[in-house]
């Protein structure tokens, strides 16, 4: 009995919610402006109910009729349609190149005696964990930030130590074996520093073990490893085939330069010769660099010979900033157990 009468009010609420929504239009014919009609229309709770587009560009016009929603005409028509159409709600989704034209088409509205929202685009630009907030009354949309700032930044920070020291522990006589290992089979340091960049951009210098001899780079080159590379040491395929050489890195980690999980850091050198070719690719340093990453349990561990294939550990790399949480990095965590023997790594 109990669920009959839900069901029955519910219908009977939502046959009256339908008949009584509000008639709407969208200015704005673009991605934006589609994206918001459409969950309008599809959404039975909302009290909306977008009856057309208004956009100088007649060329939507094929994209929005897919959608069944009909072309009303051009801005300089708006009083006209509002009238005929009886709208008494708009919401002007205008690109961001066209923001200009707010002020004039909110005034005008105004005038009609219509409820008036702005949705700016903030899509057609690079975002990082966006948000909305509001100082003194006033709304500000943050494009780009960090997602560890108070506790979170605390939190991650507690993660790191605590599992850092508990690795170090039981890793050290592995540790100790492979720094022999790699003084004995070969001439130079047991240890690899070099310059990377980290969280904002800043400098910080990585350890590794040394899997490689000891060669001459050009300035400001550094060439990636390759299978079968010529330059390993006797023992160094191995150790970076299965991560042993990273393990120093769990020393960066206790210091504050590095976290257990986040992008990966790459060398200078990489850093400005892709921060050119893809347009993403400095975000990735809003947060720590890590030993491991989302990238990495996803495939994109290794080389990465080609354009496409960083720009999807970039693609792994922001999606992981943008739904960071202590869970998410305990996760990728547990996968990388899975992955270290994988074959994409050497």
């Amino acid at each position: 009995l109990g669920q009959c009468c839900i069901y029955y009010f519910s219908r009977r609420f939502l046959t009256t919610t339908i008949d009584q929504r509000t008639p709407t239009l969208i200015i704005g014919g673009g991605d934006l402006g589609k994206h918001i009609a459409s969950h309008i229309n599809r959404n039975q709770w909302v009290s909306d109910h977008v009856v057309g587009v208004v956009d100088d560009n007649e060329s939507i016009i094929p994209t929005w009729l897919e959608i069944g929603i009909p072309f009303l005409g051009r801005l300089s028509d708006i009083d006209d349609i509002v009238a005929r159409e009886g709208v008494r709600k708009v919401y002007i989704a205008t690109r961001m190149s066209e923001s200009y034209s707010v002020k004039i088409l909110a005034t005008s509205l105004v005038e009609a005696n219509v409820d008036v929202i702005w949705a700016p685009d903030i899509f057609g630009v690079s975002l990082l964990n966006h948000s909305i907030k509001e100082i003194a009354g006033v709304p500000l949309i943050s494009l780009s930030e960090t997602p560890l700032v108070g506790g979170s930044a605390a939190a991650k920070k507690a993660l790191d130590v605590g599992l850092a020291s508990v690795a170090l522990i039981f890793l050290s006589p592995l540790m100790v074996v492979v720094a022999m290992l790699v003084k004995l089979t070969s001439e130079g340091p047991m240890l690899f520093k070099q310059k990377r960049h980290g969280w904002d951009g800043r400098e910080v210098e990585i350890y590794k073990f040394r899997s490689m001899k000891l060669h001459n780079e050009v300035e400001g080159q550094v060439t990636q490893a390759t299978k079968a590379d010529d330059r390993l040491t006797l023992i160094g395929g191995f150790i970076r085939r299965t991560s042993i050489d990273e393990l120093p890195q769990l020393f960066n980690v206790l210091e504050g330069a590095m976290s257990l999980v986040g992008p990966r850091p790459h060398a200078v050198a990489h850093n400005e010769f892709y921060r050119g070719r893809i347009k993403e690719y400095m975000l990735r340093h809003r947060i720590k660099p890590g030993l491991t990453g989302l990238a990495q349990v996803n495939g994109f561990r290794g080389e990465t010979d080609t354009i496409d294939k960083m720009q999807n550990r970039v693609n792994y790399d922001l999606a992981y900033i943008n739904n960071w949480s202590i869970w998410l990095d305990l996760e990728i965590i547990c996968k990388t157990v899975f992955v270290l023997f994988s074959d994409n790594a050497y």
